[in-house]
């Protein structure tokens, strides 16, 4: 149950889960009601949710089915406290030290056997406390000639910026309490991950077969000392284990079990590659809600292209489908006997990113059109987003799926929030939407002709290379509509398909980005990630000391009408320096076996699995 917002909400844990092979896939329907299927339209990469290269939507679907920790969202977006893992409080409130402690129940353990003890919980610290990787001689979040030891994106956040020190530990070792340096918005969002540290200890020294009892006694007093004595040396061995050992994509009899273990209700027994992952239950699972029963297997199904993946609903070949539906498959899927249909509006949504500049702790540099240390490059950066054919995109392509679709106009919070009025009306949005698209195209050409004289309508000369998440069938109709659009205002775009495009959002080789963010997480703090400098999902190199300022004074308790000012303040940066704009809240589309109950779609990421427990036929 580890939430994932923007990317990260929870202080960082490692994804572990228990994977197992399968090979062709008969049909559901002809097999024994125990089977749950689940379509997933990209491939799942890792086991570790936590690095830039791996934090995606089907690696935490597959993992929040293996892991279980304090809290989990509901499909109201409620918080919900998970007391049968454990317990969380406030010990200390005061101005300048405020305090929280966090408690494993007694009893709780992984799938291994290993009692689960605060020492699980001391991996936070070093994901997500630059102060701490700094001092332990693991690198520097903010220094590109000597970047972190564990390739994690939790630095900078909230919890960066404010812990104090290392977790204290109880001395029965069941409790770890945070010190912070003022009282946190959403302070139950902080608190520390759940990790197997044992297995990481075990992977770190060569072991293949799981550990003895005593061993990974001595493992977990071995992690927690390299910890606390900021062992350098020791802390890099698990930092390699941390960032490689999880990215495996076929998993079967020969993996090694410690990279399996997890506290879920199910636990990963096979993998192949680019078509399936497979889970059943964990005999040992007592850290979260109790399973329902009748489940005793569990397939995420990879088909990219949603009017397959609806034929293969039809064909009782999956089970639950939630995808990037078109016009066409949403009416196959409504046709269909024994599939429930439901629609909505998912909290995911499409967005446009124009690069700046290198992330902070990359060696790269970026040099293309929109770079800020061009002086054209804000200029075009403009240009480029009044040309961009949002509402033709959502006319052409969303609207057929959701007819109450419309273009966002803040990428801080979206038109069904109800501070979205508010928000959208004073971040300077308005600048790219007054006037008709045809207007905003001529005066985006007006701006590139003053840098490329020869640009015309009929001559894009202005070059720019847009990465587009590939196999994606709607993702290749917006690139369809971008192409020319862009053409009218003098830019030649090259819409480059791209297939692990997950991996390569750093690369500087790209000017400009489209994908969708899918926040887990309701924060104070919204979005800071994204647009921070030291923002772990800032994946475009933005980086404008004004904005961090804005955006840091949402780190502190605040009434919500003050935090709407400072919100909209945050975004009129971001407007003014043309970064980003918002295209379409994703139409939320799920269709399942009627005979599957429970099946609750949720806002928030995991949409689909967030109650997986209570899946019964």
């Amino acid at each position: 149950m580890k939430l994932r917002s923007s990317k990260r909400a929870l202080v960082a844990a490692v994804a572990v889960a228990g994977l197992a092979t399968t090979g062709l896939l008969s049909p559901v329907h002809a097999a024994t009601r125990s089977t749950v299927v689940v379509h997933e339209t990209n491939a799942f990469t890792s086991l570790n949710t936590g690095t830039p290269d791996t934090n995606l939507t089907t690696n935490t679907d597959i993992t929040y089915l293996t892991g279980a920790g304090f809290n989990y969202y509901d499909d109201k977006k409620a918080l919900i406290a998970n007391t049968t893992f454990g317990s969380y409080k406030v010990t200390k409130n005061k101005s300048n030290d405020f305090q929280t402690t966090w408690t494993v129940a007694p009893g709780r353990v992984w799938s291994d056997g290993t009692p689960i003890t605060a020492d699980d919980l001391m991996l936070g610290i070093v994901l997500n406390s630059s102060k701490y990787s700094i001092k332990a001689g693991l690198g520097d979040p903010n220094d590109e000639k000597n970047p972190p030891a564990f390739n994690s994106i939790s630095y900078g956040g909230t919890f960066d910026n404010h812990v104090i020190g290392l977790p204290v530990m109880s001395a029965d070792h069941q409790s770890v309490t945070l010190k912070f340096d003022a009282p946190l918005p959403n302070w139950d969002l902080y608190g520390p991950g759940v990790s197997p540290v044992h297995t990481i200890v075990a992977l770190a020294n060569g072991k293949t077969s799981l550990l003895s009892a005593a061993d990974a006694k001595a493992a977990k007093a071995a992690f927690t000392k390299a910890v606390t004595s900021y062992d350098t040396a020791t802390l890099k061995k698990y930092a390699k284990v941390w960032n490689e050992a999880y990215n495996i994509t076929k998993i079967d009899s020969s993996t090694n079990p410690n990279i399996l273990v997890g506290n879920g209700g199910f636990l990963v027994t096979s993998a192949v590659t680019d078509q399936s992952v497979t889970l059943k239950p964990n005999p040992k699972y007592n850290s979260g809600p109790k399973l329902s029963g009748g489940i005793d297997t569990v397939v995420f199904r990879f088909i990219a292209d949603g009017t397959a993946a609806s034929q293969a609903l039809s064909n009782g070949e999956i089970d639950l489908y939630q995808g990037q539906a078109t016009a066409d498959a949403v009416a196959q899927l409504k046709a269909m006997k024994g599939v429930t249909t439901v629609g909505g509006t998912s909290s995911c949504y499409e967005h446009i990113d124009l690069r700046t500049a290198a992330v902070q702790g990359s060696k790269d540099v970026y040099s293309g059109v929109f770079a800020a240390s061009s002086a054209a490059g804000k200029d075009l950066r403009t240009a480029f987003l009044l040309a961009y054919p949002r509402e033709e995109i959502v006319t052409k392509i969303v609207q057929p799926v959701n007819s109450n679709a419309v273009v966002p106009n803040s990428t801080f919070v979206m038109p069904n929030q109800s501070n979205y009025g508010y928000i959208s009306g004073a971040n300077g949005s308005s600048f790219y939407t007054a006037g008709t698209q045809a207007q905003r195209t001529a005066k985006a050409l007006a701006i590139v002709k003053k840098y490329y004289p020869t640009a015309s309508s009929s001559n894009p000369v202005v070059p720019v290379k847009l990465e587009v998440p590939s196999p994606n069938a709607r993702r290749a109709a917006e690139a369809a509509l971008v192409v020319p659009a862009l053409a009218k205002a003098g830019f030649k775009v090259d819409a480059a398909a791209t297939t692990g495009w997950s991996g390569k959002l750093d690369n500087t080789e790209w000017d400009a980005e489209f994908y969708a963010w899918c926040p887990s997480a309701v924060l104070q703090t919204g979005t800071n990630d994204n647009f921070l400098a030291s923002g772990g999902n800032n994946h475009m190199g933005w980086n404008f000391p004004a904005l961090d300022s804005a955006l840091r004074k949402l780190e502190s308790v605040k009434s919500d009408a003050v935090v709407d000012q400072y919100t909209a303040a945050a975004e009129h940066i971001v407007n003014d320096n043309a970064l980003t704009l918002a295209i379409f809240q994703h139409p939320a589309v799920t269709s399942y076996n009627s005979t599957l109950k429970n099946v609750k779609p949720a806002p928030l990421s995991p949409t689909l699995v967030w109650n997986y427990w209570e899946w019964t036929y």
